[in-house]
């Protein structure tokens, strides 16, 4: 398993009390040593006692224990400093900059250089969706763009697989590397890294709560749009659809609405796979609809749209898509 000390100082800062992504995004700029990394925590952070030298490298060694503990899952961490330290796309607050990843598998795929395009969606989608899904992803792929989801079931499982078709493919997890969730999909998980992708997370332990996993899975969704260059949601409920569709005690609403938030936050192209024609009345894509309906730089998916937007990437003008207003596309069955 690969990691500089930095990117070990790094992770041990953290694990002191009070210390999140914000107040090292502030504080640290990489590669300072332990006594440079003391006097700040000391100094500037609300620690109740003095951290020593002697604290720091317990906790450090605490770490470098866990990590070697699963080292036949995990390729490399990497951290803020590093130098293959990937970009984040967007304007994005301190609070939400990732400061460290562990991965498994192509981390170069992370570059600002490489271009990714993310799709997500529902848990259940119908086969209808599905095929649709796989046309847009197929066509993507075509134009050597890096595929970027959460490994969950249905639309990001329909993204990886159809990706792995020719190309390329990133799965953002909540988990660490060696507890891949969901279990169903871990054969997916090491069928992307054996066809040259990419594993990544935040995480080296393991979650302690439901809550703590809920947590985790909103830092997932926040990665899938910030390791992009446009997002696109092939379908998904609202936050509100089981009561407008009288479907009481259903969960229909899914991560898809927080990553397509992130994405309008950090200002990440967005765009819809739907016709009005055939989608009006389906549940499915309520999601799709009230960004239509609210958001007037969404793209709704065409050949003609989905063209211009791995044009204007290619030539790295990524906030010059226009609103398609085209709405039957060839996409369709």
């Amino acid at each position: 398993m690969k990691y500089t000390d930095n990117a070990l100082n790094i992770l041990t800062t953290k694990t002191f009390k009070g210390i999140g992504r914000a107040w090292i995004v502030k504080n640290l700029k990489g590669n300072e040593n332990i006594e440079q990394i003391l006097s700040l925590l000391n100094n500037n952070s609300k620690q109740e006692n003095p951290i020593t030298y002697d604290d720091f490298e317990y906790s450090k060694s605490k770490i470098i224990n866990t990590l070697n503990s699963f080292e036949e899952s995990c390729d490399g961490l990497v951290a803020i400093g590093d130098k293959n330290f990937p970009k984040y796309r967007g304007n994005v607050k301190d609070s939400e900059q990732p400061i460290f990843l562990f991965y498994k598998g192509d981390i170069n795929l992370l570059s600002i250089d490489n271009i990714n395009i993310t799709v997500i969606g529902l848990l259940n989608p119908t086969d209808e969706i599905e095929i649709r899904e796989q046309k847009i992803v197929a066509e993507i792929v075509k134009k050597d763009i890096t595929i970027v989801s959460g490994l969950a079931f249905g639309c990001d499982s329909i993204a990886h697989k159809q990706a792995l078709k020719g190309g390329k493919t990133v799965a953002i997890l909540p988990s660490h590397l060696n507890n891949i969730l969901p279990a169903k999909n871990r054969g997916l998980a090491y069928d992307i890294v054996e066809q040259s992708g990419l594993l990544i997370t935040e995480y080296y332990e393991d979650f302690k709560s439901a809550m703590e996993l809920n947590t985790r899975y909103k830092e997932r969704d926040r990665l899938q749009a910030l390791f992009c260059d446009a997002i696109i949601l092939a379908a998904s409920y609202a936050q509100d659809s089981a009561k407008r569709w009288n479907m009481i005690g259903q969960k229909l609403d899914s991560g898809a609405r927080l990553a397509m938030g992130f994405a309008k936050e950090y200002n990440i192209p967005r765009a819809v796979m739907y016709d009005k024609n055939t989608d009006i009345n389906n549940p499915m894509f309520d999601l799709n609809r009230q960004l239509i309906s609210e958001q007037k730089d969404i793209t709704i998916l065409t050949p003609k749209s989905l063209a211009e937007i791995i044009s204007n990437l290619k030539n790295g003008n990524l906030h010059s898509i226009e609103k398609s207003v085209v709405q039957k596309n060839l996409f369709d069955n």
